[in-house]
């Protein structure tokens, strides 16, 4: 087992530490810094449970080591809520009931938001497309998809 010192930028706040250099990101976000938002759902990175950003891009936590993530910036479901406001894509999904058990939740929204960051007034096809990499295994996507449109309109100032 070798150890590997680490800096990674977290929700804005750098964060040093020492991890197993086969340490996942998320393992390194949910044991070393309690940052239990972000789930494991598979480890194999089909679910998108464990979405976060990292320098700017939705990445899936379970797929990238935390040695990976060095000197990174890394934005988990904790971080996007500025002031106690949640971020439009957060108040979308409480508005449009786009949950049923929450498991995926944290790591669809993370998906969300850097779709809506590339694309910020996706078609429906494209919310489909950009959804793909996120599994929800309680709902029909409906409210879902509902969430991701509103989410565009809260972002783009049309509410």
């Amino acid at each position: 087992m070798r150890v590997a010192k680490v800096e990674i930028v977290v929700n804005g706040t750098r964060q040093p530490g020492e991890v197993e250099d086969r340490t996942l990101l998320v393992n390194f976000l949910r044991d070393t810094l309690g940052l239990t938002g972000t789930h494991v759902g598979c480890d194999t990175s089909q679910c998108g449970c464990c979405t976060v950003h990292m320098n700017g891009r939705a990445v899936k936590s379970c797929s990238v080591l935390a040695v990976q993530a060095n000197g990174a910036e890394v934005v988990t479901i904790e971080g996007l809520a500025k002031n106690g406001d949640l971020h439009p894509v957060q108040r979308a999904f409480t508005e449009c009931h786009g949950l049923q058990c929450g498991f995926c939740t944290p790591g669809m929204i993370m998906a969300v938001v850097g779709l809506l960051e590339d694309n910020p007034n996706p078609s429906e096809e494209e919310i489909h497309h950009g959804l793909e990499g996120n599994l929800c295994r309680c709902t029909g996507y409906i409210n879902i998809v509902k969430a991701v449109k509103r989410g565009a309109e809260l972002i783009g100032g049309k509410s």
